[in-house]
C-alpha cells in the first residue's frame, strides 16, 4: 500500500486523471476538482467507517458535544445552525444526551424564554473518549502502512483537509 497514491481504489493517478465530470466531459489533469473530490470521498469512506466502529455515540451527538465544548452554552437553534442540522434533530439528540447526563438545560439568564444547553463534566469525559475512539488503530495504520515520506505528505495534507469545511463559508 505504501507505493499507491490512491489506496482506496488501488489505481494510479493516470486512471483518475481521465475522470468524467457530471456533465460527461473528461479531464486530463490529476488535479481536476471532480476527480479529486471523488477520489477523496472514496479514500475517506473506509477510514471513517473504521474509526466509527469504535464509537458509542452517533456523529451528530458527538458533534453537538464538541460544539458545546468549544463554544460553551448554546441554544438548540444555535446548535442546529452551527452543526448544519435541523432544529428537530438537535432537539431529539439533546433530549437523549440529557437523559445520559452528558448535557444539561437551563434558562438563559439574559432572556428567560430561551434555554441554554451546556456540556456537563460527564459529557466532557465522554467526548474525550469518543474523540479517542479508533485512535490506536489509526496510529498503527499510519505507522505500518506509510513510509516516513508518505507520513510527511499526509501531515502536509491535514491543514488542507481542514480548510475544506471552514465555518461560515457555506
Amino acid at each position: 500500500m505504501t507505493d499507491q497514491p490512491y489506496p482506496a481504489t488501488g489505481s494510479d493517478p493516470a486512471a483518475h486523471s481521465a475522470a468524467t465530470d457530471p456533465a460527461g466531459a473528461t479531464s486530463d489533469s490529476p488535479t481536476d476538482p471532480a476527480a479529486l473530490a471523488a477520489d477523496l470521498r472514496e479514500a475517506l469512506r473506509p477510514l471513517w467507517r473504521r474509526l466509527g466502529e469504535h464509537r458509542t455515540l452517533s456523529m451528530g451527538k458527538v458533534g453537538i458535544l464538541a460544539r458545546l465544548d468549544r463554544h460553551g452554552a448554546l441554544t438548540a437553534t444555535d446548535l442546529a445552525a452551527q452543526e448544519r442540522i435541523s432544529h428537530q434533530a438537535v432537539t431529539g439528540a439533546v433530549r437523549e444526551l440529557e437523559e445520559m447526563g452528558l448535557v444539561s438545560r437551563s434558562p438563559d439568564p439574559a432572556d428567560g424564554r430561551r434555554v441554554l444547553i451546556t456540556l456537563t463534566d460527564t459529557g466532557r469525559t465522554r467526548l474525550i473518549g469518543e474523540r479517542s475512539a479508533g485512535q490506536e488503530w489509526l496510529i498503527h495504520a499510519v505507522t505500518d502502512e506509510l513510509s516516513e515520506s508518505e507520513r510527511a505528505t499526509l501531515a502536509a495534507a491535514v491543514p488542507l483537509l481542514g480548510r475544506l469545511d471552514t465555518e461560515g463559508t457555506r
